[in-house]
């Protein structure tokens, strides 16, 4: 079934269709539930749900851009929505506070998948989820203001603070943050 006949027959409330689009889209979305939500149960719940509002407002697809993204994009909205509910966010606090590092090495890694998931696990949720947004996600600073109701400064401010973070782990150094 062609991409467009699977958006038709989803339209048309066709559970075979339905079926066809969750098969095709649910292991990659579940991927990006994840990145925002530590529990796999979680993950599960929002996929879920943005499953459920892609059903009811794919008549809302205007062929302007990728289908696919287009669920990404329901799918990134459930998964902020559910983290909002589950744990604050602290995005807008601008604190200036500082970053401490036990030593000054530098280091390359390659890193499989998994391990990199572990290692953004360890970033505060509003710091995650900025970096998911901007450098997974391609989302701009101005798109995740507008997502998250914060300014475009608190958005690069939390990435330039996650990268640091996620640079000083990789290196091995301790982390504080003042």
């Amino acid at each position: 079934m062609t991409e467009a006949e699977l958006i038709a027959g989803c339209q048309r409330a066709e559970s075979k269709a339905q079926k066809l689009l969750y098969e095709r889209f649910a292991s990659q979305m579940y991927g990006v539930c994840l990145r925002y939500l530590k529990a796999e149960m979680d993950a599960e719940e929002a996929l879920l749900n943005g499953f459920m509002k892609i059903y009811q407002n794919i008549g809302k697809f205007e062929n302007k851009g990728s289908f696919e993204g287009w669920v990404r994009r329901i799918m990134v909205n459930e998964a902020l929505a559910f983290l909002r509910k589950k744990e604050p966010l602290h995005l807008a606090i601008e604190d200036g506070g500082t970053m401490q590092v036990a030593s000054q090495t530098g280091a390359d890694h390659d890193l499989a998948e998994g391990e990199l998931m572990q290692l953004l696990y360890t970033l505060p949720a509003g710091y995650r989820t900025v970096f998911n947004l901007y450098a997974i996600e391609g989302y701009s600073h101005k798109e995740i203001a507008e997502m998250l109701s914060i300014t475009e400064g608190t958005s690069k401010s939390q990435l330039s603070k996650a990268r640091v973070m996620l640079q000083r782990r990789l290196s091995g150094q301790s982390v504080m943050a003042d």
